[in-house]
Formats: C-alpha cells, sequence, structure tokens
C-alpha cells in the first residue's frame, strides 16, 4: 500500500509538472480580487443507487418544486434525488423516460455504445437539457411531451480550446432564455456561449479562481440563478459567482475544507477534486460528488456519492474586469 500511495503522489506531482498540462496558446484570465470565502455545511447525504452498479453522480438540477435532479455519467437516464425525512441516505429514482438511451439513438439517427451525459439544465418551458461528453451533442427532453430532441451545432468558431482528449470536452450546462452556456472542463477550460434561436456560438470566455494557482481551469458544472452564471471549479476547489454579460466574477466560495475532512472526503489519489454537480437557490448551494467509485476516508468500503447542502455567505466583493481573449 504504501508503494502505491507513493506512487500516487508521484503521478500527481508529475502531472502538475508536465508540459503537456502547460497553459495553452492563450492567457489565463486575471486572477480578480474576489475572496474565497468558506462554505458552511449544512447537510450531507449519501446517494443511494437503485441497483447494485456504480453510480457515478454527474450534473445537478433544483426544479422549481423543490426537487433535486441528476445523471450517472456511466449508463444514460435521469434521476431523483428522494431526501429522506430524517437520517443521512438519499434514494436515487429513476425518472421514466428522461434521457433513455433509446430516445438518444433515435434522435442521434444510430445506436451508440454508450452516453457520457454531463451537466443538466432546465429552460422557461420547464425542458431539460444535458450534454454529451464524447460527442458534444446537446440533449433536450420535455416532460410534457416526453419527445428528446438531439441540438445540433456548428462549434468551429471555438474548435481551438477543444482538446483532442475526449474525455476533456462538455462537462457543465446552462440556460438563461434563449442562451445557452457550455463549460468545455479541461485542456484548455472555456465557457462556451450559444444562440437556442439558431444554434450557432455566439460567444466564449474564461473566468479563474482567485488565489488558486493552476495552469489551466476545470470547469465541472455549470448553474444559471437569479441573473448569474455559477461555475464549478473541480480542481480548485471552488464556486465562482459569474456576471455573464461583463465576464467577471463577482464572488468566490471555497468548499476545500468540506472535500477534504475525513467525514465527508473520499480516499482520493487524483491532483483535482470529485465534485461534478452544482445547483444554487437564495441562499443555499448544493454540491454533488462524482466519486469514481473510490471509497470514503472513513470507510473505504462505502462508495457511495453524495449530496452537500452548504450555506452561501451573504456577502459580495467587487472584481477587477475579465481581460481573457475572446472567441
Amino acid at each position: 500500500m504504501l508503494r502505491f500511495l507513493t506512487f500516487v503522489v508521484a503521478l500527481g506531482l508529475c502531472w502538475l509538472d508536465s508540459p503537456s498540462h502547460a497553459a495553452g496558446p492563450y492567457e489565463l484570465p486575471n486572477r480578480n480580487r474576489a475572496t474565497l470565502r468558506p462554505l458552511r455545511l449544512l447537510q450531507s447525504w449519501s446517494l443511494q443507487p437503485p441497483t447494485s452498479e456504480r453510480f457515478d453522480a454527474s450534473g445537478l438540477l433544483l426544479q422549481t418544486n423543490g426537487s433535486l435532479l441528476t445523471l450517472n455519467d456511466k449508463r444514460a437516464g435521469l434521476y431523483r434525488i428522494d431526501l429522506p425525512a430524517s437520517g443521512s441516505v438519499a434514494s436515487l429514482v429513476r425518472v421514466p423516460g428522461a434521457f433513455e438511451p433509446e430516445a438518444l439513438d433515435a434522435a442521434v439517427g444510430r445506436k451508440a455504445r454508450n452516453y457520457d451525459l454531463e451537466g443538466l439544465a432546465e429552460d422557461d418551458q420547464g425542458r431539460w437539457y444535458t450534454c454529451e461528453e464524447s460527442t458534444r451533442l446537446v440533449f433536450r427532453y420535455d416532460p410534457r411531451t416526453q419527445q428528446t430532441e438531439a441540438l445540433r451545432f456548428d462549434w468551429n468558431p471555438v474548435k481551438r480550446w477543444f482538446s483532442r482528449d475526449g474525455n476533456a470536452s462538455w462537462e457543465g450546462i446552462a440556460v438563461h432564455g434563449q442562451t445557452l452556456y457550455l463549460a468545455n472542463e479541461r485542456e484548455t477550460g472555456r465557457i462556451v456561449v450559444a444562440s437556442l434561436a439558431n444554434h450557432t456560438v455566439t460567444g466564449s470566455f474564461s473566468v479563474a479562481p482567485p488565489d488558486r494557482p493552476a495552469r489551466d481551469v476545470h470547469y465541472s458544472d455549470l448553474c444559471w440563478f437569479q441573473d448569474h452564471l455559477w461555475v464549478l471549479c473541480r480542481e480548485s476547489h471552488c464556486v465562482l459567482q459569474v456576471n455573464a454579460q461583463s465576464e467577471q466574477v463577482v464572488a468566490a466560495f471555497d468548499y476545500a475544507h468540506i472535500e477534504r475532512d475525513p467525514q465527508y472526503g473520499y480516499l482520493n489519489p487524483l491532483p483535482y477534486g470529485f465534485v461534478e454537480g452544482l445547483a444554487v437557490s437564495s441562499e443555499v448551494l448544493w454540491l454533488v460528488v462524482d466519486n469514481n467509485g473510490i471509497g470514503r476516508i472513513s470507510n473505504s468500503q462505502d462508495s457511495r456519492p453524495s449530496l452537500w447542502k452548504c450555506e452561501i455567505p451573504a456577502a459580495r466583493t467587487p472584481t477587477k474586469p475579465n481581460n481573457s481573449p475572446r472567441l
């Protein structure tokens, strides 16, 4: 075990120092003056899958009725998180018809071996959105009509930000009116803006956490709430509140202390965090953990994902403008 841990630590250091992970042909956005403020954990739940199969929770959606939805990025389908009246175990319940593999196949026009669905969003009409990482497709499901669509976009204007690694693609999605936001996860981390009206790219930008040096920014989910885009930065263990028009970070919230707490954290051998789902309400920030089947620090045999409910600090800090390169 000691040799294995030594190898893992060495691998992480190599990863950080590797030239292949150095910043690409762009400048990272300015480190703004926003101060990282710690989130306070209000409650934590283990997410109990409906079967014995591994469940990698990815993406999180808080509906207007208070229900929470998530995905399993290992198998297509949508799941409702049933929070208990008491206790710390929440059940994952399949939502019939939503993002089912057969419906996705029919929308695309061909059968796929698997779908790596990442991120969840809802528009003003109550339709749900998700993105597929390996193909960069966007899917929309209408729960009223039970119709599934594959939305195709011309990504050529932003292809220079894309990695050849199919697992470094779309990782989060948000919708505001007719505007779609997509998180290009890493190599290079970039937020792509597109129009749902004509399926064209309208821009892209990057935002970076303050006081968290990194050669790239890892975005693992997005959420739109109260006229702001909220950005989950997995590698930096924080959430950014962003003015999408000015592309400025107006607040930053740190959850590193929660992820590293032996009571809530996992035996993570990787140099980045496990949080891959974000939802926001007026005073609460919800996070879902995709622990990749790895056990907890407190119990290595417990590999269930987690849901964290955190209190958002009220104060906000003004920041410098973002001078990251344009589209």
